[in-house]
């Protein structure tokens, strides 16, 4: 049985960051291109969440047996993020979930865990990783770091991505790290950590996985390398023998270095491009490095494609520098309105069909469907005549609106509430996010989206809200 990537998906976020506006806000040079931000109501959960469920319309979500998160930014230092994502996903408790971290490596880590575990007889299982990775601000990591997610299935049916070797090296080197209690990232002079850790440790595994397939370097169509910087794949590329054209673009212009997810990123980008018989060489590294050999098969002529280069054309740019500290909770600004609702564990737990999985009920006797679900049947009244039923996949559009430009965040005030209806007369009462003023209006299409709503109770509180669908939606 063949073994390999099933389904891939990616979430950029909308908003984005000129390094040229982070160079004036210090009167230094910007570095070329530009970055993902996440939004204030984003985070390493809620992208990861995107990504995995980009995945889900391409597979059986029954078939799904683990879901491995792996994050170096997640928000929690002590509870599972993959439990809070799976259940985000709708996918059943009876599923295994498992957290990565620590290394920029973890995304690849989880990716051959998943493999591993389909090797030895499940039937898939969803790796999903995002980061945003915090430097210390005039630093050239601020600029080179960016906010995204990425996520792959792995399974033994519908294989778009055969395995065809893997192989791994350690490296013990102390070059870019985060102590326990800070927020930015260490980093060690940069000639010698490119080359002892980041060339040595890249270059080893992908010579080791190379010969463990038989294959040359001019057997492999795209080299798809994580890279620190703007250019240091280029230079894994070249000790290997590489060609400019068989190295996969870095999306280092466009998106930034996003830690865990980036080898899974990358991955994504290429293969929205490849063709059946391509041969991807992939690599990750952070403290050694994973590498991996990927067959393109023939189902991906009929895979659904264009999603990631829909995503880097769709975006928003920040105009401050300043208002990107404040969405990262590094600078303070005006509290906005508070958030009234008092939150508890025990509430969000006992409704967290619909708060996080997005379960709404419909009547048997009637058939209206309502969301958040209800005891009572507003259309008929009967009481407890009810099926559950998943409710964020619909498409919805705006049935009505108000917006409130002092209601939000100080760095954010405008706020629209939305009420939305799907094609079956079921409204939902939302929070819109990642919107353009100028485009609302009654009938936007809309999509949901999984975000963070405020935190309180010491506590991270995620909700449903929802955003203009737009090509290449993230979810």
């Amino acid at each position: 049985m063949s073994i390999g990537i099933t389904a891939f998906g990616a979430c950029l976020p909308y908003m984005r960051l000129k390094r040229e506006t982070i160079g004036a806000a210090w009167e230094r040079r910007g570095l070329k291109g530009e970055r993902c931000v996440a939004n204030n109501d984003e985070d390493a959960v809620t992208m990861a969440v995107a990504a995995a469920r980009a995945c889900l319309p391409v597979m059986e979500p029954d078939s799904i047996e683990a879901l491995y998160f792996a994050s170096v930014t997640a928000p929690y230092a002590e509870k599972s993020h993959a439990t809070l994502a799976a259940t985000a996903c709708n996918l059943g408790t009876d599923v295994f979930t498992a957290d990565f971290g620590s290394t920029p490596r973890a995304g690849t880590s989880a990716l051959k865990a998943a493999l591993d575990a389909v090797s030895c007889g499940m039937k898939a299982a969803l790796v999903t990783a995002a980061d945003c990775p915090l430097a210390f601000p005039k630093s050239d990591q601020e600029q080179l770091f960016g906010d995204a997610g990425a996520a792959v299935a792995v399974g033994g049916e519908n294989v778009v991505a055969e395995l065809t070797a893997f192989a791994s090296v350690n490296t013990e080197i102390i070059d870019m790290w985060r102590n326990y209690g800070e927020r930015f990232v260490n980093v060690g002079e940069e000639r010698f950590i490119s080359d002892k850790g980041y060339k040595t440790a890249m270059t080893a595994a992908c010579q080791k996985v190379l010969a463990k397939a038989g294959l040359q370097p001019s057997d492999i169509a795209k080299a798809v390398f994580a890279t620190p910087g703007l250019k240091d794949d280029k230079g894994v590329a070249k000790k290997l023998g590489l060609t400019e054209e068989q190295a996969a673009d870095n999306y280092m212009l466009e998106i930034g270095n996003c830690y865990s997810a980036q080898p899974l990123l990358l991955l994504c980008g290429a293969l929205e491009t490849a063709k059946p018989g391509d041969r991807l060489l992939v690599a990750g590294y952070g403290n050694g490095a994973d590498a991996f050999i990927f067959t393109v098969t023939d189902a991906i002529a009929g895979y659904p494609r264009g999603r990631f280069a829909a995503q880097l054309r769709n975006k928003k740019y920040l105009g401050s520098y300043i208002r990107y500290l404040s969405f990262r909770g590094l600078t303070e600004t005006k509290p906005g309105e508070p958030f009234r609702t008092f939150p508890s564990n025990s509430a969000t737990w006992r409704d967290q069909k619909s708060i996080l999985r997005g379960v709404g009920h419909k009547c048997k006797a009637c058939g209206v469907t309502t969301f958040p679900g209800h005891r009572i049947c507003p259309g008929c009244m009967a009481k407890d005549q009810n099926e559950q039923v998943h409710m964020t996949d619909r498409k919805t559009s705006i049935f009505t609106y108000s917006i409130d430009n002092l209601a939000g965040r100080g760095d954010d005030p405008v706020v629209v509430q939305t009420v939305a209806e799907d094609t079956e007369g079921t409204r939902f009462y939302m929070l819109m996010t990642d919107f353009e003023e100028s485009e609302i209006k009654v009938g936007l299409e809309l999509e949901f989206t999984f975000r963070m709503v405020y935190e309180g109770g010491n506590f991270r509180n995620y909700y449903w809200k929802c955003r203009p669908a737009r090509e290449g939606g993230n979810e």
